[in-house]
């Protein structure tokens, strides 16, 4: 075991601690952080909207009560998940300024850093075209093409929603990364003291917006010219790693990552979900279209796929393993732990158990910490691919409890609350032969040490 983790901290422990340091991976993590309450917010409602396809009984009372509010409240869906890339892009900007501000010693503003991310990612909304040696917005309206003054539209803007988030990532890392570079250089417009801060700020920007907009116009020249926009070009790497995660090794490269990194200290989840989080709203996003249409692939990993299968009771699945503590434990230690995290853990929560057991390097728990949800998202891949179970259409809070997070984002599939049970399960199964050893060490090992004393 202590090759398995000396093998972990040389070619996992090191290039992973070393990503989640950069700037750029942190703004990543904010930004997905803290685009959490809108996801939420757009799918309650959109649950709304869909809860008579769970339950045909309510149809009638559906009819003739919610539905008659349907484009009133589905506004708070078009305006949250429809508009997702803008609410990554502003956090983005905004956290990238303020770490470059503190880190590299400038004088940024991250309100200033976030505007000029904005600014950057909707001059890539436009799609442009070359007709007769001009540049021109696109215009197609076809039964497949929505396209008005160069703005494509689906339900609604489309490039402003989960297709949108990659680009607005990277927008705001390039507009963060000029405005960074010209108050590096001096080029900005300094006001006299006696200006209010506020005005001073403003001007301080001018130069930078400037910048980004020359720089950003011209990428988009150029990409039209070459018969793209930054859309088909961020597309071609970003669909390879989706294409990979949608499949039953990506469940297994995704979950061993996560596993690993936790066993040798580093906060897995974080860093792993950070970089999945617009993948997993993208397919979600996906899926609601391809059920409302009855038609078109679906994809397994979706919303809320790793809290509602997989990690149930926290990273490591380790519900079924709080409960052993609780009930069968023999040793102090896991008793006492088990009860301070049995309540927790019911809502995924359980950095008591990580730290307190512990699981990191703890060879004993090694195997089920990282195996239980290798094969809960795998369970859970296979019954959705399959089709005996509904997709992810909405996004749910991450401490709902087991089954219960399953219901409402699949919007109100039964099987999905039977699928949550049986990965936990499977996942109980896996700890339970390790529990036994370990907490069988531990016994020893306090009994020992009531007898020296």
């Amino acid at each position: 075991m202590s090759k398995v983790f000396d093998f972990l901290e040389k070619y996992l422990m090191g290039p992973m601690g070393k990503l989640s340091t950069f700037q750029f991976v942190r703004a990543i993590m904010a930004a997905g952080m803290a685009s959490i309450p809108f996801t939420i917010v757009g799918s309650m409602f959109l649950v709304l909207s869909v809860i008579p396809q769970a339950f045909p009984v309510l149809q009638g009372i559906w009819n003739a009560s919610f539905v008659k509010f349907n484009d009133l409240y589905m506004i708070a869906n078009h305006f949250t998940m429809g508009v997702l890339a803008i609410y990554f892009c502003i956090i983005m900007g905004y956290e990238l300024t303020k770490i470059k501000a503190k880190e590299n010693d400038l004088n940024l503003d991250p309100l200033n850093g976030a505007m000029l991310s904005l600014m950057a990612f909707l001059f890539t909304i436009p799609e442009l075209t070359i007709d007769g040696g001009m540049m021109k917005l696109v215009q197609s309206i076809t039964d497949s093409e929505h396209v008005f003054n160069g703005i494509r539209l689906g339900d609604f803007a489309t490039r402003l929603g989960t297709e949108g988030i990659f680009t607005g990532i990277l927008m705001a890392a390039l507009a963060v990364w000029l405005y960074s570079l010209c108050v590096k250089k001096n080029w900005t417009i300094r006001m006299p003291e006696a200006v209010p801060a506020g005005v001073s700020k403003s001007f301080t920007a001018l130069i930078p917006a400037f910048v980004v907009a020359f720089v950003v116009l011209i990428i988009n020249a150029l990409l039209v010219l070459t018969g793209y926009d930054i859309y088909k070009i961020i597309q071609i790497p970003f669909s390879f790693v989706t294409n990979v995660t949608n499949t039953w090794y990506g469940m297994i490269i995704i979950y061993f990552l996560i596993g690993a990194l936790w066993c040798v200290g580093i906060h897995g989840a974080t860093i792993i979900t950070s970089f999945t989080n617009p993948i997993v709203l993208a397919n979600m996003a996906h899926n609601f279209d391809a059920v409302q249409s009855g038609s078109g692939q679906i994809y397994a990993y979706a919303g809320e796929f790793n809290n509602c299968y997989v990690t149930i009771g926290g990273s490591g699945a380790t519900l079924g393993l709080v409960i052993f503590m609780v009930f069968m434990a023999k040793s102090e230690q896991l008793k006492v732990l088990g009860r301070a995290s049995i309540v927790p853990a019911f809502f995924n929560i359980n950095e008591p158990i990580i730290f307190g057991t512990p699981m990191i390097y703890n060879p004993s728990l090694l195997i089920p910490f990282i195996l239980a949800p290798i094969v809960s998202s795998l369970i859970a891949f296979f019954a959705i691919d399959t089709g005996l179970v509904a997709p992810m259409i909405a996004q749910v809070p991450w401490p709902t409890p087991v089954g219960i997070g399953a219901f409402l984002g699949t919007a109100g599939d039964f099987k999905a609350v039977i699928l949550a049970l049986v990965c936990i399960t499977v996942a109980t199964i896996i700890y339970f032969p390790f529990f036994k050893a370990y907490d069988k060490k531990l016994y020893k090992e306090e009994q020992g040490q009531t007898s020296a004393e």
